[in-house]
């Protein structure tokens, strides 16, 4: 239904404002050359028309007046009479006709004219000035001049009598120099449009050069150029654009410049926290690591207590070591080591060293080979499947395939899927957002919150994608894909900081939460 106002924005829109512009100049240039033609021709046609006409009718109105033939009519007499008043034309040749009842009498071979109208024939019969009417046939113009005879009385004072005499004349010399201003005003158009470009093409530049500056200012500022500003000239609407936008692009600057402070100043109180508890932490491990050990011989009350420092130290070291990994990540320190593995045997490694082997369930074809980071590569599909375990139902399953891009790359394909109730609409959009709880009621869990969030960076490390949907026999997916033949020069670069450092990836613990969901 809106398909036709559609296709006419979108024809409008291929041509450039530059384009516009002209067009626009051009239209109003033609418009007003065609308007002042047409008034120049109108009137310039009317007074060559009118003068030829009017001299014509004076001068065969004043011959009939004076050469007017007595009653009654003798047709020889008469057409002595109208020989004599072809003979005076002007302002070019006459052919006279006399009409009176059934007599008819010309000065040529003709005794009537085709030429004559029945309009003219009643108009000169009813006035006694007579009356004039142009004509055209065969394409020629003609003056037809009607103009009756009259009789002077002792009373009345002239009365007609029946007696009229016609005139006609060719106007080819007139429509000759009508036609002459015809071509002149079409001739002298396309010049005047052609001249009309010039200071078209002048205005366009001036009110596009401020428009380019405004193009170019903003796409510097969208690539990052926060400081980029127009110069001002001049005080019109354009100028005042150029100053709201110089003053909208520093109060933007501004803000940016605060928020990347503030978030500068974020990151580096966890980094700092972080590394500052990394130390006490330690100790304290060392310590409830003897107090477990030694729980058995201690009072119930006192070894429930010991257990419950022990589980929450952990918990606190893994916060603490995902809070560093996060930090990394935002300050671009994170690097890959990469080297060509067996990606079938890395995948069972995993699964074999957190004693999950009998838990999962896999789909692992061997041969396939990939240019990965082993210990980065450990901590996304430890994640994925300790995430499963805990917030899904057993049997997980943990698939790899390999598939073609639409661009033609060979992309590493790994599967996660869980048997429980699957990931809520309303949960989706934001599971791999860091600390996001699907349940508010459950703002305490065994995990930091972090654990899907640093899974997509060390994904998006590799040059890959991970998503998390749910299966179509219910359950939840999260799948990965990574070119098989690594990340790219430039996603290579993007992980890493000036000095190209980076810390070896902690290991996950199969106890460790990560970012929760509810079920569908």
């Amino acid at each position: 239904m809106n398909a036709a106002p559609t296709r006419r924005v979108r024809r409008i829109a291929t041509f450039g404002l530059r384009t516009r512009l002209v067009l626009a100049f051009l239209l109003v240039a033609a418009v007003s050359a065609g308007t002042t033609a047409a008034l120049t021709y109108r009137e310039a046609r009317s007074a060559v028309l009118v003068s030829a006409q009017d001299t014509a009718v004076a001068s065969f109105r004043e011959q009939v007046q004076t050469l007017a033939p007595s009653l009654p009519v003798d047709p020889e007499t008469l057409r002595e009479l109208l020989f004599v008043l072809a003979s005076k034309a002007k302002p070019h040749p006459w052919i006279v006709f006399a009409e009176y009842g059934s007599l008819r009498v010309s000065s040529s071979t003709r005794p009537t004219s085709s030429v004559i109208t029945p309009e003219l024939r009643r108009t000169a019969l009813t006035t006694s000035h007579g009356s004039f009417q142009r004509v055209v046939k065969n394409g020629v113009p003609y003056l037809t001049i009607g103009v009756p005879v009259l009789t002077r009385t002792s009373g009345v004072g002239t009365l007609p009598t029946g007696l009229v005499l016609f005139a006609v004349m060719q106007m080819s010399e007139e429509q000759a120099n009508v036609d002459a201003l015809v071509t002149a005003a079409r001739d002298g158009a396309l010049p005047g449009l052609a001249i009309a470009l010039v200071p078209a093409l002048i205005a366009a530049r001036s009110v596009l050069r401020p428009v380019r500056e405004l193009r170019r200012a903003a796409r510097s500022m969208g690539s990052g150029r926060l400081d980029e500003r127009i110069k001002v000239s001049g005080s019109d609407e354009l100028a005042d654009l150029a100053r709201t936008f110089n003053e909208s692009a520093g109060q933007l600057e501004k803000s940016v410049d605060e928020l990347q402070q503030a978030e500068a100043r974020a990151r580096r109180f966890a980094s700092d926290v972080s590394h500052e508890l990394r130390t006490p932490l330690a100790g304290m491990l060392a310590v409830t690591e003897v107090l477990d050990e030694d729980a058995d011989g201690l009072d119930p009350d006192t070894a429930r207590a010991v257990r419950l420092i022990s589980a929450e130290t952990g918990k606190l070291a893994v916060l603490v070591e995902d809070l560093m990994e996060i930090s990394r990540f935002d300050a671009r320190a994170a690097e890959l080591n990469t080297d060509e593995v067996d990606v079938a045997e890395t995948i069972g490694k995993t699964l074999l060293h957190r004693r999950w082997e009998d838990r999962v369930n896999t789909e692992l074809p061997d041969g396939i080979r990939a240019r990965l980071d082993p210990r980065r590569f450990d901590v996304v599909v430890a994640n994925l499947v300790g995430n499963a375990l805990r917030h899904g139902s057993e049997p997980v399953t943990v698939r790899l395939r390999t598939r073609t891009a639409a661009d033609g790359a060979s992309l590493l394909v790994v599967e996660v899927a869980d048997s429980g109730p699957g990931i809520g609409p309303d949960v989706l959009p934001h599971i791999f957002d860091r600390f996001y709880k699907a349940d508010a009621a459950r703002t305490r869990s065994a995990g930091s919150g972090l654990g899907l969030a640093i899974t997509q960076e060390n994904v998006r490390l590799h040059g890959g994608t991970v998503h998390a949907e749910n299966g179509p026999d219910g359950g939840a997916v999260f799948v990965i894909e990574i070119p098989l033949g690594g990340p790219t020069g430039y996603e290579r670069d993007n992980g890493r900081n000036a000095s190209g450092t980076d810390e070896a990836t902690a290991g996950v613990d199969p106890s460790r939460d990560d970012t929760e969901r509810a079920p569908a």
